[in-house]
């Protein structure tokens, strides 16, 4: 799409970064199932290997169905550019890698994806990296925690399990205080609820499993770069600013500018890391984004609908959504997703875990499914699947107790949605 006129969410999620294929004409993105390209000479080869020409080379670092859901997602978030990889755990490590090395740390909400906490309290650890998890909503324990091996803050916009909404601006003007980046994961309320980069982030992840593909069907992840940050403003990030050796000495800060960390993230962390997206599996992913906005605004309106109902419900003790007035989050739906508090959150059954093993084996429209950000309704018990690694602090912490289990509410019908958790509810409570 040209630079020319301000286009609105609902074109540009069915048309940036997508052209008619020069050699067919094709209007949809063709799937470019190969490997590698062909050069037109050696020189044309020699200029690509050394960065001083952007083209394709090989699909582990880039492919054309892949930039343009790079492009995109990028577009959507307000970013300068993306990297696509294999899954959202991968875009995680992806985000850190060039920022990271052994004795530095990353400071991390507590609220965060089960997974999430186990990837960095526990595995990052071989690398010689670690993590230290806070309270969000605790700002002063947040500038606490940061140290001068401190190399990033993590959060998650609207966090997974509970649906809890982080103070974006709150937690921006920390880093940006004490010089660091701030990552924020956008899997639950999309660019089309959220956008972080406005709130201050420096990079943006997704699992692009979830909503941005919408229908459960691949695998995938991205990292959106801001182009905003200075990583030559200190010498915290040499990966970025001092001389590659790799490249001869190429900076990439200095060669690249705002799309610094965009480019060493292909050609040093995708060359080899090797978290590579497959080509069929973004073309999934674009047809997924053409409708994001009219799936997340049906999403929204069923999880306010079934949340105020189960909230009333006496067979719930309570219920985490922050669409509800009751919660205290309420308040930042309107700045931080002003469309809609998404529709990712816990409930608590009375009978505790028992009473949520029988719920969730009782429903009969819900699919009991490790995944989230589906058009068909899902749910799980965290504390027993997705959450089991983590102590019962740490599951406690992270909206996961025992007594809990998490709904991602889909784009069905919300009263026959109402009808099979109230039967369920009517056996798991008997």
């Amino acid at each position: 799409m040209s630079d020319g006129p301000t286009y609105g969410f609902d074109t540009l999620q069915i048309h940036a970064g997508s052209r008619p294929d020069p050699a067919t004409g094709a209007r949809q993105t063709p799937i470019y199932q190969t490997t590698g390209y062909v050069f037109r000479d050696a020189d044309h080869a020699a200029a690509l290997f050394n960065l001083q020409e952007v083209g394709f080379i090989y699909s582990r670092l880039t492919n054309p169905t892949v930039a343009v859901l790079q492009e995109r997602i990028a577009t959507l978030e307000g970013g300068a550019g993306a990297v696509c990889c294999s899954s959202g755990h991968a875009a995680q490590i992806m985000a850190l890698f060039p920022l990271m090395a052994p004795g530095m740390n990353v400071v991390a909400s507590t609220r965060l994806y089960g997974g999430t906490v186990t990837q960095f309290g526990q595995t990052i650890k071989r690398f010689g990296w670690s993590a230290k998890f806070v309270d969000f909503d605790d700002l002063d324990a947040v500038k606490a925690a940061i140290d001068d091996n401190t190399r990033a803050v993590f959060c998650e916009a609207v966090a997974n399990p509970g649906g809890y909404i982080t103070d974006l601006d709150a937690i921006s003007a920390i880093s940006d205080a004490a010089g660091l980046p701030l990552i924020v994961d956008n899997t639950s309320a999309t660019p089309y609820l959220c956008r972080p980069i406005e709130h201050g982030a420096t990079l943006v992840v997704h699992s692009t499993t979830k909503y941005l593909t919408g229908n459960g069907t691949v695998t995938g992840g991205c990292v959106v770069d801001s182009g905003k940050f200075d990583w030559s403003a200190s010498d915290k990030f040499p990966s970025l600013s001092a001389p590659e050796p790799a490249y001869h000495g190429l900076k990439f800060h200095e060669t690249f500018g705002n799309l610094a960390f965009t480019f060493h993230s292909i050609a040093i962390g995708l060359r080899d890391l090797g978290m590579t997206m497959n080509p069929q599996g973004a073309h999934y992913t674009l047809l997924g984004i053409e409708t994001l906005s009219l799936r997340m605004d049906r999403h929204v309106e069923n999880a306010v609908k079934i949340a105020n109902w189960l909230e009333k419900d006496p067979r719930v003790d309570y219920v985490t959504y922050a669409g509800l007035p009751s919660s205290p989050y309420y308040d930042r739906v309107a700045k931080i997703c002003p469309k809609g508090a998404g529709a990712l959150f816990t409930f608590a059954v009375k009978g505790g875990y028992e009473s949520c093993m029988k719920l969730v084996d009782s429903l009969e429209i819900f699919s009991h499914v490790a995944n989230l950000g589906d058009t068909r309704s899902l749910i799980i018990h965290s504390a027993s699947t997705t959450h089991r690694q983590l102590t019962a602090e740490q599951q406690k912490a992270a909206g996961a107790a025992p007594n809990v289990v998490r709904v991602s509410i889909g784009i069905e019908d919300a009263n026959d949605l109402i009808a099979d958790l109230d039967q369920a509810l009517a056996k798991a409570t008997a």
